[in-house]
């Protein structure tokens, strides 16, 4: 990319940096397929295509040879993911650039599959609307054929890095998914002769329909709002697509701390937009997303997470993840009191509240036993007989937890636990010979 201003180029390569220091590790890698915008004055270089012409596009300069590839292109493109794979990054490829560069006229204008800009013949307006919307449709064979070999390129040259995925594109719209299931479909079709294989993932729009993107051949989806209220009650992932939820396609700009916890104790993974210094200020709690973030990776290495799934039936606050008998992380929202099924569990845990943006962790060393019935979740547990009580009461905090051990028969046993605001409890199967809280006095 051709820099609108001279600071750009520092603050891209500074851009790892800062995701490192808050313990992030994923990034999606733009395209941006428009070689000029003719309302900005933006100028964006290199592309995978040559300009050799001949003839003129409309900027004046050598037309695109749409089957002659860049190698400055491929070069920087690789040269970045290495350099993103040193620092611990995973990075999302985007193929091409989605609706921005096709929906609108000032872009259209410096698209390379405009007409009047590429020395092939090939037209991405079929309809003469001054936009390029059929481009990412397979009513044009040539071009189709023409991304296809693009996305062999990217892909041969790509294909020995561990820490790569690719998304057909950014944001296109329902035209677009016979489009993107072929794209997806060429790509794994491309790696399947090669020696790795990586995850293909599809973009949603809010008028793609939900459903499209589950049915896809994609590895992962990254979805709008069109498949649940994904801002405030995200929908828990069944595991039929591993979910990138991203606040570009619910907000643009967007999130809280709050959404990301939700979001991963749903079995989602959040991805946030952020800004760079490119726009005046920052967003709001922008400091605090991003070491909440951090603090849901932190704590997916401590628990076996491949084993965790969304059993938001299991606490009164609907966030859970859990390996029933083994371990459970629970998110409390507004803080306050969550009631936690552990009935499956026959050994003790050990008990930890984790601070969800700073991740202060603090350990529960103090037990109550309850019974409770096995249907609903109850507010109130009753006392067990001869139950075992301490109660220990901070500043601003009262945390009572429950012995896990269930009856041999009768009631299930609950979790009765309560806290400050802002809380992640995280219950885990205990060691041999630990328990959940010190026997207390007879």
């Amino acid at each position: 990319m051709v820099p609108a201003k001279p600071h750009f180029d520092s603050e891209l390569e500074a851009y790892p940096a800062s995701l490192v220091a808050h313990y992030h590790n994923f990034i999606r890698l733009w395209i941006v397929e428009h070689a000029w915008n003719v309302g900005s004055g933006a100028r964006i270089a290199p592309h995978p295509w040559l300009r050799t012409g001949p003839g003129n596009a409309l900027d004046g300069r050598p037309r695109f040879d749409l089957s002659k590839y860049d190698p400055a292109y491929f070069e920087r493109l690789r040269s970045r993911i290495i350099a993103a794979r040193d620092r611990g990054l995973y990075v999302s490829v985007m193929l091409f650039g989605g609706m921005w560069g096709t929906e609108h006229k000032d872009t259209w204008e410096g698209h390379p599959f405009n007409a009047d800009n590429n020395v092939n013949g090939v037209d991405g307006d079929l309809d003469q609307d001054g936009k390029g919307n059929e481009l990412y449709t397979l009513r044009l064979p040539r071009a189709l054929a023409l991304q296809k070999t693009t996305a062999t390129r990217v892909v041969e040259t790509l294909n020995d890095l561990d820490n790569v995925l690719y998304e057909v594109a950014n944001e296109v719209r329902e035209y677009s998914t016979p489009w993107q299931h072929e794209v997806i479909q060429h790509v794994k079709a491309v790696e399947a002769r090669m020696p790795k294989q990586h995850p293909v993932g599809m973009t949603g729009y809010n008028s793609i329909p939900h459903d499209d993107l589950l049915k896809s051949r994609a590895d992962w989806i990254s979805p709008s709002n069109s498949g649940g209220d994904y801002r405030n009650n995200p929908p828990a992932a069944d595991g039929r697509k591993v979910i990138l939820i991203d606040t570009d396609h619910l907000w643009g700009e967007g999130g809280n701390p709050d959404w990301v916890w939700k979001s991963f104790t749903r079995g989602l993974h959040p991805i946030w937009m952020e800004r760079i210094k490119l726009a005046a200020g920052d967003l709001p709690q922008a400091e605090a997303i991003r070491k909440a973030m951090g603090q849901t990776r932190r704590l997916a290495e401590r628990v076996n997470l491949a084993a965790l799934v969304p059993h938001p039936e299991l606490a009164s606050t609907g966030y859970c993840l859990a390996r029933p008998e083994q371990e459970y992380v629970v998110y409390l929202p507004e803080g306050g009191e969550v009631t936690v099924n552990l009935s499956a569990v026959s050994g003790t845990l050990a008990v930890e509240w984790i601070h969800p943006v700073d991740g202060t962790m603090t350990p529960v060393e103090f037990i109550k036993l309850v019974r409770a019935p096995r249907d609903g979740l109850s507010r109130e547990p009753q006392q067990r007989t001869k139950e075992r009580l301490r109660e220990r009461l901070g500043a601003g905090e009262h945390v009572t937890c429950m012995d896990p051990t269930p009856l041999s028969s009768g009631p299930a046993i609950r979790a009765w636990v309560r806290s400050g605001p802002d809380s992640v409890p995280r219950l885990r199967a205990a060691p041999r010979g630990r328990r959940l809280c010190p026997r207390l006095p007879r």
